[in-house]
C-alpha cells in the first residue's frame, strides 16, 4: 500500500473564518499514446486552462480570497507544466493552493521531476528509486498530479503524487504500457493556521487489496493525528476525469469513511471530501464510453444536515442515503466557486450557514468565462439548515 507522508508548508489562513476553493469542472480530449494517454489538441486545451489562471491572477469579486484551486486529472498538457507553476509563482496570492492533473509521462520524467524538486519530495524520490532498483520500469507511463503551494511568504513549493490505481483504459497485461502505481500521499500540516488537507487521484480514492485500503489508512493516519495533537485532517480533494460519478463503490467508500459504523474515527469526523471532476464534454478516444462525467461535489458530515435543494447548477442530497450531506453540481463545463465549511454541527446558537456557493460560471461560445444568469447565482445562494 501507499505511504502517507506528511510535509509542513507555511499557509497562513484566517482564523476563525472559512477557506474558499475553485472547481474547474473543465473537458478533457484524450487518446492512447505510448505513454498512456495524451491530451488531444494542446495548444487549445492550454487556452481554456490559462483563462482560468488568468480568472484568478485577476481576482476580481472575491476571487482574491480564493485559497484552493482545482483542475481535473489529466487535465494540464505537459509541455505547460512550467508555465502552470510560473503563472502561480509570479501572479499568484501567498497562501493559495493548486491541485492539477498534468499529461501521461514516462516513469524516468516523472523521477527527474521529482529531483528537479527534491527539496519538496525527498521522500518520494526514495519509494521511487525502490521500484526503479527492481526492475526495468523506467518507460512505464505514470498518471499524475502537481500540489503547487504558494507560501506566505511567497515561495513557492511543488509537490509531486503519481496515481496509485489505474482504471481500466489504463491497466495492460504489457508492463511497458501498464501504468506505473504510485507509492505515497501527501498530509499537508498547514502553520500557523493549523489546517490539514491531502490530495488524491480519482481511484485512489477507492483502491484496496486484500490486506487493507487506502482510505482506511487514510482513517487511521488522521486518527493518530487527533489523538497525538487534537488536530484531524480538514479536507481532502480528490481530483477526477470520471465517468461514473455517481457510481455506488464511491457511496460505499463515503458511507464508511464517515459512518464510524465500527469505531469512532475523531480524525475524519469533520473532513470536507471535495471531488473536482472533468465536465460532460469529456471525450477519450477509443474507450467505448457512456455519456457521463461531471457532478463535481462536496461532502460533509451528516451533522451538518443541509436543506434539500434543487436548481439546474446544483442540488443537495444524501447521496442515495450514505451518512452525509452532499452538495453536487451539474455535469456542464463551469468553474464551481464556493467556501469550505467551518467546523461545527448542527446548534440553533450558531448562525452560519455551513455552505455558500458564491459563483457559477460557464465557459462561452467566445472563449471567455461568464456567470451563470440568475440572481442567486449573482448573490451568492446560501444552503441553509434543515
Amino acid at each position: 500500500m501507499v505511504q502517507i507522508i506528511d510535509k509542513k508548508v507555511n499557509l497562513d489562513f484566517p482564523f476563525g473564518h472559512h477557506l474558499h476553493c475553485l472547481i474547474a469542472q473543465i473537458p478533457n480530449h484524450l487518446r492512447r499514446s505510448e505513454q498512456g494517454f495524451a491530451v488531444v489538441d494542446p495548444d487549445r486545451k492550454w487556452a481554456q486552462v490559462k483563462s482560468i489562471l488568468d480568472l484568478v491572477s485577476e481576482g476580481s469579486g472575491n476571487l482574491k480570497k480564493l485559497h484552493f484551486l482545482m483542475l481535473p486529472e489529466t487535465s494540464v498538457p505537459f509541455a505547460r507544466f512550467n508555465d502552470v507553476l510560473t503563472a502561480i509563482d509570479t501572479s499568484f496570492r501567498t497562501n493559495t493552493v493548486t491541485m492539477f492533473g498534468v499529461e501521461h509521462i514516462t516513469l524516468k520524467k516523472y523521477r527527474e521531476l521529482l529531483e528537479r524538486f527534491g527539496d519538496d519530495n525527498a521522500e518520494a524520490i526514495e519509494l521511487v528509486d525502490k521500484d526503479i532498483d527492481a526492475g526495468d520500469v523506467l518507460e512505464m507511463p505514470v498518471n499524475w498530479c502537481c500540489i503547487a503551494v504558494k507560501e506566505s511568504t511567497g515561495k513557492l513549493r511543488v509537490f509531486l503524487e503519481a496515481k496509485s490505481h489505474p482504471f481500466y483504459g489504463e491497466e495492460f497485461l504489457d508492463k511497458f504500457h501498464d501504468l506505473y502505481r504510485g507509492r505515497h500521499f501527501y498530509l499537508f500540516r498547514s502553520k500557523p493556521a493549523c489546517f490539514n488537507f491531502m490530495t488524491l487521484i480519482c481511484l485512489d480514492y477507492l483502491y484496496r487489496d486484500l490486506y487493507s485500503s487506502n482510505i482506511k489508512q487514510i482513517i487511521d493516519h488522521a486518527n493518530h493525528l487527533f489523538f497525538t495533537t487534537r488536530q484531524g485532517l480538514d479536507t481532502l480533494f480528490v481530483i477526477q476525469c470520471n465517468p461514473k460519478p455517481e457510481h455506488s463503490a464511491y457511496r460505499d467508500v463515503i458511507s464508511g469513511f464517515y459512518g464510524e459504523y465500527l469505531e469512532d474515527t475523531p480524525g475524519v469526523r469533520e473532513t470536507v471530501t471535495v471531488f473536482a471532476n472533468s465536465s460532460d464534454e469529456t471525450r477519450m478516444e477509443e474507450l467505448p464510453m457512456e455519456k457521463g462525467f461531471g457532478n463535481s461535489f462536496v461532502v460533509i458530515n451528516r451533522h451538518h444536515k443541509l436543506a434539500g435543494v434543487q436548481l439546474p447548477e446544483f442540488s443537495t442530497d444524501d447521496f442515495g442515503g450514505a451518512p452525509v450531506c452532499r452538495l453536487r453540481f451539474g455535469t456542464g463545463t463551469r468553474l464551481c466557486y464556493f467556501n469550505l465549511p467551518l467546523y461545527h454541527e448542527l446548534d440553533p446558537r450558531t448562525s452560519r450557514v455551513p455552505l455558500k456557493v458564491h459563483i457559477i460560471m460557464r465557459w462561452s461560445s467566445e472563449g471567455s468565462w461568464v456567470r451563470v444568469s440568475g440572481d442567486e447565482m449573482v448573490g451568492g445562494y446560501e444552503l441553509e439548515r434543515e
